[in-house]
């Protein structure tokens, strides 16, 4: 039965998939720290440029600082991708307004009214790269215990370094490493099957990005293989939002998302496992799975605050 239900291994019943309140706090907790550490090094920019600026007798004085002019720039409330539309004498301006309406009226405390501001738009910032962090984070547990499964086994693996692209062979302190803040793919090779797993990539003949793919071909294969649909052996969808208000939701994007996979295949006579990982699964939500599984239009499905579950299913994809 295992072989043939996977999802077995690792549940029993749809109240296995839904996620405790426990689990539920958990994960807020680590989305909170995620955040604090990706905000680091916003706040240790605000310091250095207290420091430079505090040189400034007054406002105007800033000008002179050549080192803070891209902080001055962001103080103004331009934008990282916004300044590259600007020209010099747009951003002249730009930081002329910000000291004529804001840094003089606050006198003597204009250096703090320039860090505030400052760290306003960094905020900005740091809130548009956290929108899919819970995403990004389940891409990471995914990747932990798949690269837990491969050295269990004694299998070699190469990974795609998201900054280099470039495929880099595996070492047995990758897991020390953190390697999974920059891995964008893995390939393995084990009796005699080449596979490759990526994440969030365009599938041609479906039009739209897939959180994972499983693709039988080899690291260096796999620009070629991603257009051919025999070489796909399963493709998931991964929802890694903790907040239980968003878990309908983001259960009927996956739903859709899955059933435009299973078309796209079918319509070219193929049917490669299909499976579902959520962070955030309701009662109701976690029966529709569960249907779904034992009916066979799911392959596969692990609730993603269950290290167990998640790691059941990343052996299962190990060994397909």
């Amino acid at each position: 039965m295992a072989k043939n239900k996977p999802y077995r291994k690792h549940l029993s019943g749809s109240s296995d998939l839904v996620t405790t309140y426990e689990e539920v706090r958990a994960g807020f907790v680590a989305l909170a720290l995620e955040k604090n550490r990706r905000a680091t090094p916003f706040v240790e920019q605000a310091r250095s440029l207290k420091a430079a600026a505090s040189q400034a007798g007054t406002p105007v004085d800033l000008f002179n600082i050549e080192s803070i002019q891209p902080a001055l720039l962001t103080a103004s409330g331009v934008s990282d991708k916004a300044v590259n539309y600007l020209l010099p004498k747009d951003k002249i301006e730009a930081i002329q307004g910000l000291i004529a309406k804001y840094l003089e009226p606050a006198g003597p405390a204009f250096v703090e009214e320039l860090v505030f501001r400052f760290l306003l738009t960094r905020g900005d910032t740091l809130g548009g790269s956290t929108r899919n962090i819970g995403g990004i984070m389940g891409e990471r547990k995914l990747t932990r215990a798949t690269l837990a499964n491969l050295a269990l086994a004694k299998i070699p693996y190469q990974w795609l370094h998201s900054d280099s692209k470039e495929w880099i062979i595996g070492k047995d302190d990758d897991a020390a490493a953190d390697i999974e803040l920059y891995l964008t793919a893995i390939g393995w090779s084990y009796k005699s099957r080449d596979r490759t797993m990526i994440y969030n990539r365009r599938v041609p003949f479906i039009g739209k990005n897939i959180d994972l793919c499983l693709l039988n071909c080899n690291p260096q294969e796999l620009n070629t293989a991603f257009t051919v649909p025999s070489r796909y052996i399963a493709l998931g969808e991964l929802k890694g939002g903790i907040d239980p208000a968003g878990a309908d939701e983001h259960w009927k994007t996956a739903r859709t998302s899955l059933a435009r996979i299973r078309k796209a295949f079918s319509d070219n006579g193929f049917s490669p496992c299909i499976f579902f990982v959520g962070a955030a699964i309701e009662n109701s939500m976690a029966e529709e799975i569960w249907h779904q599984l034992e009916n066979g239009t799911l392959s596969n499905a692990a609730n993603l605050t269950n290290a167990d579950q998640v790691a059941s299913l990343c052996g299962w994809l190990c060994s397909l």
